[in-house]
């Protein structure tokens, strides 16, 4: 592969891994560590993500457990979970915080579903993005004659359609996920 193909299939795999990550942060009716990774508490006056001052653990399928190293933290987590738009109540029993994810209705399956779609829509068009700019790359270059001009950029479509599949594969997976009752 050439300096072009390479930047590319790397630019495409990053649209990827923030599908991914923003796939795990959308709630199903199953618990999920990643759900609380943008949530922030005030950590001694600097804003710090839940999961760097608690374990956060998944003891049933339905349940999240939020278990704070320092348990001066319990009100202050439980105060940032309540104001976040997760849309779950905690229970703080003083030891430990608990958050029961209920199973989602069925409309609510299909909003979520609508949204892993846009999600999926917006890595095909971050991916599209690469490509474009990569063939604008390959233009711009005075060392490629028409024909070899036109095999990198058919190299670079070739890369973006293993993507784009890719992407279809883990919107399919997780629209399964979602539906599963």
């Amino acid at each position: 592969m050439s300096e072009y193909t390479d930047k590319a299939s790397a630019g495409m795999d990053k649209a990827i891994d923030v599908l991914k990550d923003n796939f795990a942060k959308v709630r199903t009716g199953r618990a999920n560590a990643n759900i609380l990774s943008d949530i922030r508490v005030d950590y001694y006056g600097v804003p710090t993500p839940i999961t760097q001052v608690a374990a956060v653990k998944v003891p049933e399928a339905h349940v999240l457990v939020v278990e704070p190293w320092d348990k001066q933290l319990l009100v202050t987590i439980e105060r940032a979970i309540s104001k976040s738009d997760l849309g779950i109540t905690p229970t703080n029993d003083g030891h430990v915080i608990r958050l029961p994810f209920p199973a989602p209705t069925e409309e609510r399956r299909r909003e979520l579903v609508k949204e892993c779609r846009d999600l999926a829509e917006q890595a095909r068009v971050a991916i599209r993005n690469v490509r474009r700019d990569f063939n604008g790359k390959i233009e711009r270059d005075d060392e490629f004659t028409e024909d070899s001009e036109k095999r990198e950029k058919d190299k670079v479509q070739k890369i973006t359609d293993e993507h784009i599949k890719k992407v279809d594969e883990l919107l399919k997976a997780k629209e399964s996920e979602v539906m599963e009752i």
